[in-house]
């Protein structure tokens, strides 16, 4: 197999990692003030996050790393072009982290609404920015022939790319809900439960228009067997759900995100930054990689490195596997005042 292609393919594997493992990090932040009644609430939405999140967060940094390795040119174009969209992702996970750390600090009512509120902007953020970006990518910008993009940043939000941002703000919402489905229990989690199903609802409504539009648009035969998998996949997770089918629920939109990912990866090869203005000014696979010997080396790290990360992954999963509760909250030795220990089970 051509590396390009190999690299190509890992890249949207890593993306797709990210997308499912911090995406419901991100749908469970913004899920919190609707499923939550009191702070003992907020405590257990927090705790069930809380040993994997930053975990879940070094898919990005290792899918960024790969893509400057594997294909230097993208990395350069994508991130001068889309510099402000990226810096304020990156502002609202250190936004986030810092929520997480610091909520507990203090006992005053106030602290802690201001890092909720602090914890669900960057969980919301993130969600909506990354399906501009990515919409973005998969419709082309206008590049020079240098590969430098010539546009503004409102060129960015146009139609296409909004409903994108919108699609995956909303299928990362659903994936927490579901994942909070999963790891609660009572009320919460009939609450849960409750909002996965109408947030659900919507989210195939507005996902089935983008993935239609991608296909219609920009899409190819294998980017159209995928949307319709991901669309097939996520009505049913809702039903799923619906049936009280829990793990069955959040595995499908797993399997819905990681569909969806593909689709515009799919859409988008073998170019990886096409050029709205000029076909010739497009980046592709070939022309925005590293040279063989690079991505030889890259090949033997990854294929040692990949499979000890999924499987600390899983470990670190199986470890966390049980439901956090009220009870585990309440009993915990200052009840008025969250340990240091928050976000860890």
């Amino acid at each position: 197999m051509d590396l390009t292609v190999l690299w190509f393919g890992i890249i949207a594997f890593l993306f797709i990692g990210y997308f499912v493992l911090d995406g419901f990090d991100f749908g469970v932040g913004m899920a919190m003030p609707f499923v939550s009644k009191d702070d003992t609430d907020r405590r257990v939405v927090i705790n069930t996050i809380g040993p994997v999140w930053d975990l879940n967060e070094t898919w990005l940094i290792v899918a960024g790393a790969s893509l400057f390795a594997a294909f230097p040119e993208w990395y350069a174009t994508l991130f001068s072009g889309f510099y402000l969209p990226l810096l304020l992702i990156l502002v609202a996970l250190i936004v986030r982290g810092v929520s997480f750390e610091y909520r507990h600090q203090r006992p005053e009512k106030v602290w802690k609404q201001r890092f909720d509120r602090m914890i669900i902007f960057g969980s919301a953020l993130p969600a909506l920015l990354w399906g501009v970006a990515f919409a973005n990518i998969v419709r082309g910008v206008p590049l020079d022939a240098g590969h430098n993009y010539t546009g503004t940043v409102f060129d960015l939000l146009n139609p296409y790319a909004l409903l994108g941002g919108v699609t995956t703000l909303l299928l990362f919402f659903t994936h927490g809900a579901l994942f909070l489905v999963l790891k609660t229990d009572g009320e919460l989690h009939s609450r849960a439960r409750t909002l996965a199903t109408r947030a659900g609802v919507v989210t195939v409504v507005v996902a089935a228009v983008f993935l239609a539009w991608t296909v219609l648009a920009y899409g190819t035969l294998p980017a159209l067997v995928l949307a319709v998998a991901a669309a097939i996949a996520l009505i049913a997770s809702v039903l799923a759900n619906i049936r009280r089918h829990e793990g069955l629920a959040f595995t499908l939109m797993a399997v819905t995100i990681g569909a969806a990912v593909l689709t515009l990866f799919m859409s988008l090869f073998p170019a990886v930054m096409p050029a709205s203005n000029d076909p010739a000014h497009s980046l592709t696979i070939a022309n925005a990689s590293s040279s063989p010997y690079t991505l030889q080396v890259m090949t033997w790290t990854a294929l040692i490195a990949l499979p000890l990360i999924l499987v600390y992954q899983a470990w670190t999963y199986w470890i966390f596997r049980k439901r956090v509760t009220r009870t585990h909250i309440e009993g915990s030795a200052e009840p008025d005042v969250e340990a240091p220990a928050e976000v860890a089970h």
